[in-house]
Order: structure tokens, then C-alpha cells, then sequence
């Protein structure tokens, strides 16, 4: 019997060891390096904005860092300015303006500080609304090819991005890991509460200035909507391809890892050409909610790293007025004004051109903008219509 368990004994210890000696023989990751810092600017919605430049052209250029963005491109009149040379192809990309064919720079570099990115195809689109909504040129957007080959983080109180080499990264201490799928963008299965919990999977998309957006499609099959008393509103959102009329309303509450928020603004795609990728995801989750934690991106790994900052618990913008602006030729000009919206009410008419809100002059659409999102307080617009100054009053009124 002594023997039967001397022999169990020396068994288990071999059977441990061969475990640590095997152990021991794994391959050891080197560890991640500090490559280089970079500030970027914040637009509204969160939106990142950074500057690099492309191959030897001296000036430097405005991209979007989009991780809802499965490659990395350029703005075809930025590329018409430079005279940058162009192959055309039959390949297609799809936004949620629809589908459009699209011509390569192939084999270039992307400089940004201490950095140039290599051996990148460029597919060049047309981001003129882009510019316009923003008010300022969008040059291009910089997605999957770049985040790709780094670890990426994004720090939104100091707002500067940090560039790490892909290897063994010493995360943060407090915080949590989100552990996505990845096809070209991430994934993020995630639970949300209206007339009961839902659960789904949605693009982790920093292109995208909104918090969460769901596809019509999936908010009719799983009812989410059916006990509401109060109805969706009307409104335009855009994006690559062009813009788009969503609804809008508000989600009880949204959990992301162990973070919740409550009353989360939610727009409702009527998605066409199924951008969204349904039943496979039911929408997206965008940048004003992103931008509440500081953000790393280790695509190689499979991981997002969320730690919460000091935007975590910024107030959500719930101002409905109806009104779309855009910045064209040095104007902020109205392009939509939705039937019964305040902005109808206040008598607003397409192509009517704002020179004044609330005495402020700038011309600067991203502050209007801001403005624009108090609840109920009167705002006083001067506006040119035919050459007249009109002078109107609105008063934005809730989503919730």
C-alpha cells in the first residue's frame, strides 16, 4: 500500500514538473515600447481629429482616427489640391449614404510625430460633407491600417494619443478590459435596458459623433420600442457617403463592461444597404460615449481597455430643434428643417444662411453647435434669406 502511494506520488510531482518545464518553454513576448506622443482635437461628438502627412507632400492634413474605418483614406479633393497620383479600381466601399467605387494610392507613407506608417493603400472618397459639417477639411480618415500594427491610446483629458510598439502592455491597474471580437473593426457584445434587457453585438465605432445607434431593423424584431407612449423624433445624421434621415429617441440605460449609463440619446438607422451588418449586429456604439473613458486599442491582442476619465459623467446633450446646418463656402448654411420642429415653429427655411446666434459672430458652426444644445432656452439667430436679415427665435425642446 506505502508503495502503490509513493508511486501516485512521484507520478503527480512528474506530471507537475513536465507542466512548469513545458511552461518554461513558451514563447515570452517581448515587452511594448513607448514609440511617440501626439495631440489630437476633439469635434463635436467626440470626434478625433489629428494631423499627419502623406509621403513628401509638405503640407500637413486633417484624418479622422475611425476605428469604425476598415482601411485608411483620402479626401479626393485633397487629392486633387496636391496633384497626388491615383489607380482606379472596381472595388466598392459602402457608408450610410450608399455605395460608391473608389481609387487607390497605393504603397505610401503616413507621417505622423517620430513615426511614419509604411507600405499603406490609400482608397480616396469624397468627405466634402464631412468638411462641411465640421467646418474644417477633412483630408482623409485613418483606420484598421494603422491601428493594426500598434497599440493605440487614447486619452481624452489630456487629449493626446500614445503610440506603443505591439508586444507585452502593462494596462492600467483599475478599469476594465473589454475583450471584442475583430473582423477589420471591433466588436463589443453589450446589454442595454428598454421595456426589458437586450443584449447585442455592436461596432465599437470612435468615427461615429453619437452615442449609440441602433438599426431600425433590429429595433422592429425584438419590439423594443412597441410599449413607448412618447414617439421617436425625426432627425439627419451624416457619414461617409452622405447623409441620411434617422429618428431619435432615448434608451433607459446602456452598460458597457460595468460601466452604466442612464437616458443614453439613441439614434434609429433605417439601414438600406446594411451598413450595420444585421442580424449579425444590431448598431453601433460612437465616440460622445467612447470619449467619457480613456481608451487602448490593442488589436493584435484582441483587447479594449476602458478606464473612466473625467468626461465619464458629462451630461448628455437631449436638445431637439430640427434644424441641419452646414458650414459651404464660408457660410453656415440650414439644409433641412424638419416639419413641426422647433426650427419650423421658429420659421427657419432651407438655404438660409446664420450670421449671428446669441450675438456671438464667430461663423464658428461647431460652437453654434454647442449652443445649440440647451433645453429650452430661448436663442436669438440673425439670418440672411434672399439678402434680408431675419431675425428668429428657437427654443429646443427635449428628446427624452
Amino acid at each position: 500500500m506505502k508503495t502503490t502511494k509513493t508511486i501516485l506520488f512521484l507520478s503527480l510531482m512528474l506530471s507537475i514538473l513536465s507542466q512548469r518545464t513545458g511552461a518554461q518553454e513558451l514563447f515570452v513576448e517581448p515587452p511594448s515600447k513607448f514609440i511617440t506622443s501626439f495631440p489630437f482635437r476633439m469635434l463635436t461628438g467626440g470626434v478625433i481629429l489629428i494631423k499627419a502627412k502623406v509621403n513628401d507632400y509638405p503640407d500637413s492634413l486633417n484624418f479622422v482616427l475611425d476605428t469604425g474605418s476598415g482601411g485608411i483614406s483620402l479626401d479626393s479633393t485633397t487629392v486633387i489640391e496636391f496633384g497626388i497620383p491615383v489607380v482606379g479600381s472596381d472595388k466598392t466601399i459602402k457608408g450610410i449614404g450608399g455605395i460608391r467605387k473608389v481609387s487607390f494610392l497605393y504603397d505610401a507613407k503616413l507621417k505622423l510625430p517620430c513615426l511614419e506608417v509604411e507600405k499603406l493603400n490609400f482608397h480616396v472618397n469624397d468627405y466634402s460633407l464631412l468638411t462641411s459639417v465640421y467646418g474644417i477639411k477633412i483630408d482623409g480618415i485613418v483606420g484598421y491600417s494603422f491601428f493594426s500594427k500598434y497599440i493605440i491610446n487614447v486619452n481624452y483629458d489630456s487629449l493626446r494619443i500614445n503610440v506603443y510598439s505591439v508586444g507585452e502592455y502593462k494596462y492600467p491597474s483599475s478599469g476594465h478590459m473589454l475583450n471584442p471580437m475583430f473582423t477589420a473593426l471591433p466588436i463589443q457584445n453589450l446589454r442595454f435596458t428598454d421595456n426589458g434587457k437586450f443584449y447585442a453585438r455592436f461596432y465599437l465605432d470612435t468615427g461615429a459623433g453619437l452615442n449609440f445607434l441602433l438599426s431600425e431593423r433590429y429595433v422592429q424584431d425584438s419590439g423594443i420600442l412597441k410599449k413607448r407612449k412618447k414617439k421617436p423624433l425625426i432627425t439627419q445624421a451624416e457619414g461617409v457617403g452622405g447623409r441620411a434621415s434617422m429618428r431619435i429617441t432615448t434608451v433607459t440605460e446602456v452598460k458597457l463592461g460595468p460601466y452604466r449609463f442612464r437616458k443614453v440619446p439613441t439614434y434609429l438607422f433605417k439601414d438600406e444597404y446594411n451598413v450595420i451588418n444585421y442580424p449579425f449586429l444590431g448598431g453601433l456604439i460612437g465616440n460622445d460615449l467612447l470619449r467619457r473613458f480613456n481608451v487602448t486599442f490593442n488589436y493584435v491582442k484582441q483587447e479594449v481597455h476602458i478606464i473612466p476619465n473625467s468626461h465619464f459623467r458629462d451630461d448628455f446633450d437631449y436638445a431637439y430643434h430640427g434644424l441641419s446646418i452646414y458650414f459651404i463656402d464660408n457660410q453656415i448654411v440650414v439644409d433641412d428643417v424638419v416639419t413641426g420642429s422647433p426650427a419650423d415653429k421658429a420659421g427657419f427655411k432651407k438655404e438660409d444662411v446664420i450670421i449671428a446666434l446669441n450675438n456671438d459672430i464667430s461663423n464658428n458652426i461647431q460652437v453654434y453647435k454647442t449652443m445649440m444644445q440647451e433645453i429650452g432656452v430661448k436663442m436669438n439667430f440673425v439670418v440672411l434669406r434672399e439678402g434680408k436679415a431675419l431675425q428668429f427665435t428657437m427654443k429646443p425642446i427635449s428628446i427624452l
